[in-house]
């Protein structure tokens, strides 16, 4: 999920210099609250640069025009509010990141953090009393099976694929690409959470090692500030908050005019008004509404802005998105331009989980409505991997030309290990309790055992209503950070990293609720202990 170079904008136009007027993506402040932000309120510690810095001296990673990071940077180190970021001429968010655990040059405030103390403001040990370990034995069987996964996908990317982005499993080799930058080993870092919360130590320890001795963030090719900070920055910070904060929050935008309540995926950095107006709750514009609901949770509740732009959102997501198929299947369309189109992406079926979170929080009257509309998207996106094949679903499915829940373009059959489905089913068993979803997520791991295991790792497949698969030689590093560890979850107990305490962003990082009065007060106010 990236900017893209914006219509009538000059390349040299991109780039935001002082002189130009500019304004970011709306999603692109909620992903600061959850992971940037967060960021500069890590401590200054030696134990924290021991754990996630190269040993070597710490040096920023530039991405995107060297002369814009600067001059950007500049006028941030005025005004605390701005954003540090810049976007490339080739129309990617890019950032420069400083050494994780340093506050922003200028900072009069303490960077001290106590840990022990951050500890005591859990209302429960992040693990649980036994790791979130299940009393049924099927359960528990189950989830086992999950952890074997997890690790015979570890242990063939370390095998073929170490400090490499990601492992390509048919041809026993690494994969790179262009979406990080310079940056090496996505899949080390994307798992680091995921192997702790597993209890998988020795491979934790490996992925730690190699952050501590070859993880360079010295690099100078152009990356997504959105990849970025959802799979490196947030891992960073997610095994910092479990192995051992204030969130500085941005202008949302608020002000700006939306056509029938809803937010475009596009909005010109230079003009500042919206450029296209497709609105989407897949790719390029879930992560924005999402956040919105997870900013809030994030704030202990306290951060009633995003709390009123998230139910405005969903209200006009519903006036305008929510369809019902003559079948009867609940599904969001993607609007474009005031003409509805009748396709769900795979990326779009996150929201059953996004409306069940915030049932809780809106209108007490609209409370099982929100948990019925969230259960009827989950049927939907569960029936998009039951009508194929392999029972696994494919990247966009369609309700229209007699079509339901089904993919009818060759270009959208392919599955490459996504995590959004199972990601519901784990947010609607926590909040629900209903078997049923247990289920749903025990039928994904017999597909993905029977059609994307290889003999290497794990690989998507390119059409899923094929009788004999094809693969597309990739092992994503969010099968790692996402659809391995939700499905752990979601055969796991609820204490285990329990949803009062944790909030997980795009990448499935858990991060941590903040509780300002708990941290700056006098003590933990929680009676309850943690432990590691």
């Amino acid at each position: 999920m990236v900017f893209r170079k914006l219509p009538g904008v000059s390349a040299s136009g991109m780039g935001l210099r002082l002189s130009q007027k500019f304004v970011f993506l709306l999603f692109l402040s909620g992903l600061v609250t959850l992971c940037f932000g967060a960021l500069f309120f890590l401590p200054d510690s030696v134990r924290l640069k021991r754990i996630f810095l190269s040993k070597t001296e710490s040096q920023p990673v530039t991405v995107g025009s060297e002369n814009d990071v600067r001059e950007h940077l500049k006028k941030g180190a005025k005004d605390p509010e701005h954003l540090r970021g810049i976007t490339s001429a080739k129309g990617e968010t890019s950032t420069k990141l400083k050494a994780l655990g340093r506050k922003p040059s200028g900072a009069n405030t303490d960077t001290s953090f106590d840990y022990n103390k951050f500890k005591k403001c859990l209302l429960k040990p992040p693990l649980g009393i036994e790791h979130g370990k299940p009393s049924d034995p099927q359960t528990l069987q189950r989830r086992e099976k999950v952890k074997e996964m997890m690790k015979f996908a570890w242990d063939n990317y370390k095998s073929f694929a170490w400090g490499r982005n990601e492992l390509r499993p048919l041809t026993r080799n690494g994969h790179i690409g262009n979406m990080f930058g310079g940056l090496r080993g996505a899949s080390i870092v994307d798992s680091l959470d995921t192997l702790y919360i597993m209890g998988l130590m020795d491979e934790y320890n490996d992925a730690k090692e190699w952050v501590e001795t070859s993880l360079d963030l010295n690099s100078n090719g152009e990356a997504s500030l959105f990849e970025v900070n959802i799979r490196y920055v947030g891992g960073l910070l997610s095994a910092y908050y479990l192995t051992g904060e204030e969130v500085r929050f941005i202008n949302l935008l608020n002000k700006i005019e939306k056509p029938h309540g809803l937010y475009p995926n596009f909005l010109s950095p230079v003009s500042g008004n919206w450029v296209q107006h497709h609105v989407s709750i897949g790719g390029l514009g879930d992560s924005f509404y999402e956040y919105l609901i997870k900013s809030y949770l994030m704030s202990d509740k306290t951060d009633e802005e995003a709390k009123k732009m998230y139910y405005s959102a969903l209200e006009a997501i519903e006036a305008n998105l929510v369809q019902k198929s003559p079948g009867g299947l609940t599904y969001m369309a993607e609007w474009r331009g005031g003409i509805l189109d009748h396709k769900m992406g795979h990326l779009a079926c996150f929201s059953g989980g996004m409306v069940v979170i915030g049932a809780d929080d809106g209108a007490p009257e609209k409370r099982q409505h929100y948990l019925d509309l969230a259960a009827e998207i989950t049927h939907t996106c569960h029936e998009s991997y039951s009508r194929s094949a392999t029972k696994l679903g494919p990247e966009a499915f369609r309700f229209d030309g007699g079509a339901e829940a089904t993919a009818t373009r060759l270009s959208d059959r392919y599955y490459i290990l996504r995590p959004e489905v199972i990601e519901s089913y784990m947010y609607m068993w926590r909040l629900t309790h209903d078997p049923k979803y247990r289920e749903w997520g025990w039928e994904a791991v017999e597909a993905l055992e029977q059609h994307c295991r290889v003999e290497a790792g794990f690989s998507g497949i390119r059409d899923v209503y094929a009788q004999t698969v094809s693969h597309d030689n990739m092992q994503q590093s969010f099968f790692l950070s996402e659809t391995l560890k939700y499905l752990y979850l979601l055969f796991s107990d609820d204490d285990l990293l329990p949803l009062e305490d944790w909030v997980f962003n795009t990448e499935a990082h858990p991060l941590p609720v903040v509780r300002k009065s708990c941290l700056q007060g006098e003590g933990g106010t929680h009676d309850k202990t943690t432990s590691e």
